[in-house]
């Protein structure tokens, strides 16, 4: 990747970010540092044709104050009320500066992340409450969804404004199980480190782990033959083909075609199960280590085609039911003009004709890169079709990367360095920046995909009925646990 890293001062910030936005940059990743070293923050900016910045701001200590870029990047004002939560710096001129991270049963005052935070407090109940935005008028009344919900499925609040069945407003609250990773890492090996990056969302075993690795990677000037990078992006892929074919099933069920989930349930089975032969993990965990890739077998050509053969069928069948299109069509519209205001990425984006892959964007060498699947109505048809057609493009990618024997390589991880890891995950674009210091991490930040799209979930929803709540939901699928870090 083509860095650069530039040391601002907080009032050159606004002028910097805005002239790399307009050159066609996002931002992607905004880490916080109070150490002995003082007071700062990194921006990450990323474009494509593997291009990077770093914009490194130092703030005063004591008044802890720096300059909003809420009115430049939409993702920037929710980095900034993350900052204000965990470390206490106040984004001046934010237009909307309320908690993000923070409940109100957290002491005021208290910023886990600031020097001599010391241990966490005593909580305190939720006495104020979260100041949802109340909508008023004829007919509007409330539904409170969660945050404990029926299944498998992590805490998560929704509270819908509703006239008849039309939904006018939906908030998200989220982070009830902030798990403080920030922290967590800190001065951790790298090996421990790798061991909790695999977990921080289990769907994402792959994205994750490899962002880390990758990140270390570049920190310490690693580099990776092309024969890891190929195993690796088998991994990678064979993570989205079991996370999209689960979906392709779970989507038909919200909607009452309960076959199709039961088809798609048992390739699901397949795929984690060919996942265990090649890992020895069915959700893929230990193939990625700074510096190499280990994969125990090789998936062969015939059970790659009968997999592809088996979601084919599944998805013809499912788009030949006329009450299936009826409802995904036009269903929860994204559109493209919201997707680049709000900062989407990822399969989401791409549904609303944003093209964006990290998999081209950054790409890896000596790694065949798939074609970027695009659609362009931004409806839960469109969701459903990329998931589809993306099935097909990781297959060739896994047939393409896999004519060998496994193989393994462990490099020594003891020096000292700042770099990034970008993967696209199944979700989007998983991005992690690491700090090492002699072998130990001294900082980690990571950002999944679901942290920049769940805003998005509430414009999709706006002028839906509620009983589309679910089918819009999971046409998204994002996950909490990469969000409540």
């Amino acid at each position: 990747m083509i860095g650069e890293t530039r040391t601002i001062s907080s009032g050159d910030l606004v002028a910097e970010a805005t002239a790399l936005v307009a050159d066609g940059y996002r931002l992607a990743l905004v880490a916080g540092f109070d150490d002995e070293r003082g007071l700062r923050v990194t921006y990450s900016f990323l474009a494509p044709t593997n291009r990077r910045v770093e914009l490194r701001v130092e703030f005063d200590e004591r008044t802890r104050r720096g300059v909003s870029l809420a009115r430049v990047s939409f993702p920037a004002s929710r980095f900034e009320r993350e900052l204000f939560d965990l470390f206490g710096i106040e984004p001046v001129g934010h237009p909307q500066r309320r908690a993000l991270v923070r409940h109100a049963h957290w002491p005021e005052g208290y910023h886990p992340m600031a020097k001599g935070a010391g241990p966490a407090p005593v909580l305190h109940p939720d006495e104020g409450g979260y100041p949802f935005i109340s909508v008023e008028g004829p007919g509007v009344y409330e539904i409170p969804v969660g945050p404990v919900h029926a299944g498998l499925i992590e805490p998560g609040h929704f509270r819908f404004s509703v006239v008849g069945e039309t939904i006018l407003k939906m908030k998200a609250r989220l982070w009830f199980t902030h798990k403080g990773i920030e922290r967590l890492v800190e001065g951790k090996s790298i090996d421990e480190v790798l061991v909790i990056a695999e977990r921080i969302s289990g769907d994402s075993a792959v994205a994750h782990g490899l962002a880390f690795t990758r990140a270390v990677e570049d920190a310490l000037g690693i580099a990776v033959d092309h024969e890891v990078e190929a195993r690796r992006a088998v991994a990678l892929e064979l993570e989205r083909l079991y996370n999209h074919v689960n979906d392709l099933g779970a989507l038909a069920n919200d909607v009452g075609f309960g076959l199709a989930q039961a088809k798609a349930l048992t390739v699901r089975e397949t795929l984690l199960r060919l996942n265990e032969r090649l890992s020895g993990h069915r959700l893929l965990r230990g193939i990625v280590t700074v510096g190499g890739a280990q994969l125990l077998d090789a998936p062969t050509q015939p059970e790659l085609d009968e997999i592809e053969a088996r979601v084919a069928e599944l998805t013809s069948m499912t788009l030949a039911q006329s009450i299936v299109v009826d409802r995904f069509t036009g269903t929860g519209v994204l559109s493209r003009e919201a997707v680049c205001e709000l900062g989407v990425v990822g399969l989401v984006a791409r549904a609303s004709g944003l093209d964006l892959d990290a998999r081209r964007d950054h790409p890896i060498e000596g790694v065949a890169i798939p074609p970027t699947i695009l659609a362009t109505s931004g409806d839960v048809l469109a969701r459903y079709h990329v998931r589809r057609d993306e099935v097909a493009a990781s297959l060739s990618v896994v047939r393409a990367a896999t004519p060998g024997a496994s193989t393994y390589h462990r490099t020594s991880a003891n020096g000292s360095g700042a770099g990034l890891g970008v993967v696209e995950g199944w979700r989007g674009p998983v991005v992690h920046r690491v700090e090492i210091v002699e072998g130990r991490v001294t900082r980690l930040k990571v950002v999944d995909p679901s942290f920049l799209n769940w805003p998005a979930l509430a414009v999709a929803l706006a002028d839906t009925i509620v009983p589309d709540f679910p089918l819009v939901n999971k046409s998204f699928n994002l996950s909490y646990a990469g969000n409540d870090l």
